[in-house]
């Protein structure tokens, strides 16, 4: 039997881990935290029982059936739709925007051809080619749904003016001209009746993988094994020699009630003197049960120092040249593949981390069969 090495317990590690042990590779896998799931690590509250998500909210969604019909292979997926709440200036609106929010934010009564007539007439036209997150806001959604929803919210969040953001990040929030709230415009959408911890704890349960926690997996630790695929950052491979590639990180503050604390899974705080940037209240990702107390999270925004826990990669034009200098040094390693969220230095939703995980492991058996080289990255991590 090859030996494989997995770094990383998140959905990378364990999707590529599960399918390499089915064809009878022996596989460690390990992870220097004490626990399984990476950031979409759950588990239940001691106090309330709530099922909670350690590292902030986790929706799965996704269009692409084979992903679906993959993690409910691990647990049954009950109905779960995301409707996300703003508050801004006192005020409850419904993101993202739609027929409600425009009519609610206005004071009108507008139908979806108005609204669609009004929303062109208020955005900036001068602006043909947006390049910045401001821009591309101002130019859809005008000034005022721009300085309400996006500003204050978008300044906590990145720890800069929207104006130093690039267009691209906006892109992922849509306008309706309905009155549909559903956050995501997936095909499916759902929550893991046990959590998410339980399918990943699920897909290592195999007779050929061994689970390494609290283990840190060294550079000489590789030449003991035929392969490595390598879901940690990047640049802590290589010691950082071309210096820490930059995230924002995350603090959570807990505050534990009873009955129903704010009627929602999730509210943005719009107003950039409120420091946080949402109220999380975790038993509304789980409907399907009942609990007297609840538990939520107040979330804030910060650069990523060296021990705390990264999140989003800010991939602004410095870290895209470090970035195009790591991968450069990648592609000298050899039997290393880089894969997930860190190992690219990309931001991923899960459905794409487990499908990229997929293709990995299709790859690496293609690769195995055929005699041909595996490359270092199988999707380029710069696009």
């Amino acid at each position: 039997m090859k030996k494989i090495a997995v770094v990383g317990a998140g959905f990378s590690g364990a999707v590529i881990a599960h399918e390499l042990a089915k064809k009878n590779y022996e596989i460690d896998v390990f992870d220097s935290r004490s626990h399984i799931a990476g950031n979409c690590h759950t588990e239940r509250d001691a106090e309330t029982d709530v099922m909670v998500h350690i590292y902030g909210p986790h929706i799965f969604h996704t269009s692409n059936e084979k992903v679906w019909d993959y993690v409910r292979q691990f647990d049954e997926f009950m109905p779960f739709i995301n409707r996300v709440k703003a508050i801004f200036n006192g005020r409850v609106y419904s993101l993202p925007i739609n027929l409600l929010t425009i009519n609610n934010f206005f004071g009108k009564t507008f139908n979806p051809k108005e609204a669609e007539e009004f929303m062109a007439s208020i955005g900036d036209q001068s602006i043909t080619d947006p390049q910045t997150f401001e821009e591309q806001a101002l130019r859809f959604v005008g000034k005022d749904l721009y300085e309400a929803f996006f500003k204050g919210y978008t300044t906590k969040q990145w720890g800069m003016h929207p104006s130093e953001l690039p267009a691209s990040i906006l892109k992922r929030l849509p306008v309706r001209f309905n009155y549909d709230d559903n956050y995501y415009a997936s095909k499916y959408q759902g929550m893991p009746k046990h959590g998410y911890s339980y399918i990943v704890e699920r897909m290592l349960d195999h007779a050929n993988i061994s689970l390494h926690l609290n283990t840190k997996f060294e550079r000489d630790m590789a030449a003991e094994y035929d392969h490595v695929f390598y879901s940690g950052p990047i640049d802590a491979w290589f010691n950082y020699q071309r210096g820490r590639l930059g995230y924002r990180t995350l603090d959570f503050v807990a505050e534990r009630h009873k009955g129903d604390y704010q009627g929602n899974a999730v509210v943005n705080y719009c107003n950039e003197d409120v420091p946080y940037t949402r109220i999380s209240e975790h038993k509304h990702f789980s409907p399907w049960e009942t609990h007297e107390g609840t538990v939520i999270f107040k979330e804030y925004s910060r650069f990523c120092e060296e021990k705390d826990t990264p999140y989003y990669p800010i991939r602004l034009a410095k870290e895209k040249s470090q970035l195009k200098e790591y991968i450069e040094l990648a592609s000298g390693e050899k039997n290393m593949t880089f894969v997930g969220r860190l190992g690219t230095y990309r931001y991923l939703d899960m459905h794409v981390t487990i499908g990229e995980a997929l293709d990995v492991a299709e790859r690496f058996l293609d690769c195995e069969t055929s005699g041909e080289f595996m490359p270092p990255f199988v999707v380029n991590p710069l696009q």
